[in-house]
């Protein structure tokens, strides 16, 4: 059907998907036919863009690396006049990405949701499409609530921000999840990862959000000492969470907190070495 509309007789100021095949087939010096590709996907046998595994993982890969890694491995064409194969067309790919307004998302589990894996953050292309566009402007980005009967739309900001106060700022959800001890721990730990992902593809995190999650689980001793004698190894990957964060300007925040995180850090590395440690103020 797009290669139809592509080939479509028209005015261009009425179909943009011709407007866009023709400017593109010029571009890369393709066929029109081949231009009017819109679809999408890994190589064969390949799954996935992989930068949510290099976040979750904590690797400190800047954002350039893990754009480029996204159009790699996402590049490949599904195409109508070949099919059954994917043929890698990264740079038609890239082509397309530079002329996209709008990006989106469904959520279709209210048990799973955007903080709660990996897997949205890593198909998000809102940076990517960002630094494509010839005039650098941000694309809009969307979610598509459908995980009840009253389906509703919201900015990828909001739903974060929905996520963040209904989970990992919610004292009933944290709480909970302390009673459940060492592992208990390890998912507060994660969601927070999984939060920053939204800031590494897209930039959709609020400061508050690291602020408040800041002041909930290491600001507030208690809370920090549940964790610290149930999973100081979640910890700590919680407090590289905030220091990274920081580092990559996605959290501004205090030197006193800054170098409350650094004290604290230390604290799980003795507590995980066995060393004897002096409790943090």
């Amino acid at each position: 059907g797009i290669k139809l509309a592509a080939e479509a007789d028209e005015p261009l100021e009425m179909n943009f998907v011709r407007k866009h095949a023709m400017e593109q087939a010029e571009e890369l010096n393709i066929s029109l036919r081949e231009a009017a590709t819109r679809v999408f996907s890994n190589a064969a046998g390949s799954y996935s863009a992989n930068v949510g595994l290099a976040i979750e993982n904590g690797s400190n890969i800047d954002e350039k690396q893990l754009q480029e890694q996204f159009t790699s491995r996402k590049g490949f064409a599904l195409n109508s006049d070949n099919p059954g194969k994917l043929n890698e067309a990264s740079d038609l790919f890239k082509s397309a990405l530079s002329r996209v307004d709008v990006t989106f998302q469904n959520l279709d589990s209210s048990e799973i949701s955007l903080t709660d894996v990996s897997h949205y953050f890593d198909s998000d292309p809102t940076k990517v499409v960002e630094s494509l566009r010839k005039d650098g402007k941000k694309p809009g980005a969307y979610i598509a609530d459908t995980t009840t009967a009253n389906a509703q739309v919201r900015s990828l900001g909001a739903q974060i921000r929905l996520d963040s106060r209904t989970k990992i700022l919610n004292p009933k959800f944290y709480q909970a999840a302390l009673k459940c001890g060492y592992e208990g721990v390890r998912e507060i730990s994660k969601r927070l990862r999984y939060t920053m992902g939204w800031s590494t593809t897209a930039g959709a995190v609020d400061n508050f959000v690291y602020e408040d999650a800041n002041e909930t689980y290491i600001t507030d001793a208690d809370i920090r000492k549940q964790m610290l004698d149930k999973n100081p190894d979640a910890l700590r990957d919680m407090v590289q969470t905030f220091l990274e964060a920081n580092s990559k300007g996605y959290w501004n925040t205090s030197e006193e907190n800054v170098q409350r995180l650094k004290d604290v850090y230390q604290e799980c590395e003795d507590r995980i070495e066995g060393v004897s440690f002096m409790e943090v103020a």
